[in-house]
C-alpha cells in the first residue's frame, strides 16, 4: 500500500500539489476497494420499460438530468453497484444533454462506468473529460473477412496462430515492426490510416471501411507532450497487452441471423473464417490521458467547475485547455486506427505465407473498424433541435443507422453501420448492425460483454494454463504472452454476451447480424 500511494505521489515522475496526491491517493483506495459498492440497483430505481431503467435527478445531489441504464432484469439485477454511482456522476457534469446512459455491458471504470455513454453541447459550457473516454484513446475493433472455411484453416490453426504471435508483438513494453522516426510518427498521428495507405500498409477499402475514414481531423501534433511522443513512436503495430487479442474465428451454423446485412458485410457462408482485432493507442494514449487530466485538475477551479468524483475531471469543450485536451485525443485516435491497420497488414501477410496466395485472392478485405473508447463532434437531435454536441463513449461503440448514410460507406447505406462487439476468448462475438433507434442513445450501443468479476479475482479463481489446454481440448487454440494474463479473461469473468445482444435487440439499438465463434487467439 505505501509503495502504491508513493507511486501516486511521485505521479510520472513529477511531484503533485498537495490537493492533487490527495485526490490521487483516495482515487487509488477507491480503485482498491472498488467492490464497496454492493451489487445490484438502488431503491429509487425506475423501469421504464422491458430494457430501460432510470435513476431521477432526486437520486443525487447536483444530477443535471436522469441517469439510464439500458439492460434485462437479469442483468440489472446483477449489475456492478459502482455502475449506478458512476453514471449518476456524470450526470452532474455541465452541459449533458437529456440522459446520462450505461449500455447492458456496463461495470465500474475509471470517471464514466464502462459501457458510458453521454453528450455535452459546447455552447451550453458542454465538457470534455478524459475519464469519459479511457486512458487507452480509441481501443477499438476490426474485422477482417476471408474466403478460407473451417476445413481449410483447422489443420493450420496452430501455425497461424502461432506465427501470427510472432508477427503482431502483444504484451507489455511490446515493440512495432515499423520504425519510425519522431517527424513520421507525427505524420501518423495526423493523418491515421491515410498515412498506412501512402506507405503501403493499408487498401484503399480500408480507409473506406474505417469509422472516420480512419483520420479524426482536428488532430494537433504540438498539443502532443515529447513524453507521449516518445512512448508511442516505437508500437505501431502491437496489440498490447489487458483485454487486446488478434482472434481466429468461424461461422456456425445457425449463427447467420440477416442474411442480407451479413452479406453486404462480407459473411456469405457457414463454416466461413473472419479475423477480429481488439487494441488501441497504447502508452502514447495513456499518457496524453495522464497529461492532460493533471491540467483539468489544476483549471477546474478557474472555470467554476466542482465534480463528485475527481476521476471526472474535465474543462469547458470550447476552452483553451478543453480544445488542446480534444486535438491531443484525436493524434492518440489517429495513431490508433493506424495500429489497427498496421496489424492488418501483418495479418494479411501471415495468411499469404502460410495458404500459398495473395491477401487479394483470400478475400481479406476488412468489414470495418470501430472505436469504443472516444469523443466525436456529432450531430444529434435533442428536444427537436438538431445541436453539435461533443459525444463520449467509453467502452461504447457508435451505431449509426441507414438514416445517417451520408456518413457511411455505400455498402452499408441499407443495412446500417457494422458494430463489432467483442465477447470473451471462450464464448465468442457478435457483428452487428446500428439502427436509427439508435439515435435515442446518441448513436451509441455496447462495445462487448463487459466484465463481471475484477482481474484480481479472476487470477485466484483460474489458472492459466490449466484454461489454456481445457480451451484447446474445446477446439480454441490461444498463445498468450503470459498464464496470469490468460487467467484475467477467462469465460467466467464476463457477463453472457447473449444476453447482452438480445438486450440491445430489445432496445431496437442494434441487431445481430453474425455470430462469430471462436478457434484461435493470440491474448496480449
Amino acid at each position: 500500500m505505501l509503495w502504491l500511494i508513493f507511486k501516486v505521489i511521485k505521479w510520472n515522475d513529477g511531484w503533485l500539489k498537495p490537493y492533487q496526491a490527495k485526490i490521487y491517493i483516495g482515487t487509488a483506495v477507491d480503485q482498491l476497494m472498488h467492490n464497496k459498492h454492493p451489487a445490484g440497483p438502488p431503491s429509487d430505481l425506475k423501469q421504464i420499460d422491458e430494457t430501460t431503467w432510470e435513476l431521477p435527478i432526486s437520486h443525487k445531489e447536483g444530477m443535471r438530468v436522469p441517469a439510464r441504464i439500458i439492460a434485462s432484469k437479469e442483468l440489472i439485477d446483477a449489475m456492478d453497484g459502482g455502475v449506478f454511482e458512476q453514471v449518476s456522476n456524470v450526470a452532474t457534469l455541465p452541459g449533458i444533454q437529456r440522459y446520462a446512459f450505461c449500455m447492458p455491458d456496463g461495470h465500474w471504470g475509471y470517471g464514466f462506468p464502462i459501457g458510458g455513454v453521454a453528450a455535452f453541447d459546447p455552447e451550453e459550457g458542454g465538457v470534455i473529460s478524459p475519464g469519459g473516454i479511457g486512458f487507452d484513446i480509441n481501443c477499438g475493433m476490426r474485422l477482417i473477412t476471408t474466403n478460407l472455411t473451417i476445413d481449410e484453416v483447422k489443420p493450420k490453426i496452430k501455425e497461424l496462430v502461432d506465427a501470427l504471435y510472432l508477427k503482431v508483438p502483444a504484451g507489455v513494453g511490446c515493440k512495432g515492426f515499423v520504425k519510425l522516426d519522431k517527424e513520421e510518427f507525427k505524420k501518423v498521428c495526423m493523418e491515421g490510416v491515410e498515412w498506412c495507405e501512402k506507405n503501403g500498409y493499408a487498401w484503399k477499402s480500408d480507409v473506406e471501411n474505417t469509422e472516420s475514414y480512419g483520420r479524426i481531423p482536428h488532430a494537433d501534433i504540438t498539443k502532443v507532450s515529447d513524453k507521449a511522443i516518445k512512448r508511442g513512436m516505437d508500437q505501431l503495430g502491437t496489440l498490447g497487452s489487458g483485454n487486446h487479442y488478434l482472434e481466429i474465428q468461424e461461422v456456425r451454423e445457425g449463427n447467420i441471423f440477416d442474411k442480407e446485412a451479413a452479406k453486404a458485410m462480407g459473411v456469405t457462408k457457414v463454416g466461413q473464417i473472419v479475423i477480429m482485432v481488439h487494441c488501441g493507442s497504447r502508452g502514447f494514449g495513456h499518457q496524453i490521458g495522464t497529461d492532460y487530466l493533471r491540467v483539468f485538475l489544476d483549471v477546474m477551479p478557474k472555470y467554476g467547475i466542482k465534480i463528485l468524483d475527481q476521476e471526472l475531471a474535465c474543462a469547458p469543450f470550447k476552452s483553451p485547455e478543453g480544445q488542446d485536451y480534444y486535438k491531443a485525443m484525436a493524434c492518440a485516435a489517429n495513431m490508433a486506427f493506424a495500429n489497427r491497420q498496421v496489424i492488418t497488414h501483418r495479418i494479411r501477410e501471415v495468411f499469404s505465407r502460410i495458404f500459398n496466395k495473395t491477401a487479394e485472392e483470400l478475400e481479406m478485405n476488412l468489414v470495418y473498424d470501430v472505436a469504443h473508447n472516444i469523443a466525436k463532434l456529432e450531430k444529434h437531435v435533442v428536444d427537436g433541435k438538431e445541436k453539435t454536441l461533443i459525444v463520449h463513449r467509453k467502452g461504447s461503440t457508435r451505431a449509426f443507422g441507414p438514416s445517417r448514410s451520408e456518413e457511411l460507406p455505400e455498402k452499408y447505406r441499407q443495412c446500417g453501420q457494422p458494430v463489432i462487439l467483442g465477447g470473451s476468448m471462450e464464448t465468442g462475438s457478435y457483428l452487428l448492425a446500428g439502427t436509427d433507434a439508435a439515435d435515442e442513445f446518441f448513436a451509441s450501443t455496447a462495445h462487448g460483454a463487459g466484465r463481471t468479476m475484477s482481474r484480481t479475482k479472476a487470477k485466484e479463481l483460474v489458472r492459466g494454463d490449466k484454461l489454456q489446454k481445457d480451451m484447446e481440448t474445446r477446439g480454441i487454440y490461444v498463445h498468450a504472452v503470459t498464464m496470469q494474463g490468460l487467467a484475467e479473461e477467462a469465460g467466467q469473468a464476463y457477463k453472457d454476451i447473449n444476453l447482452v445482444v438480445d438486450t440491445l435487440d430489445k432496445a431496437g439499438i442494434t441487431k445481430p447480424v453474425v455470430a462469430l465463434k471462436p478457434i484461435g487467439n493470440v491474448k496480449g
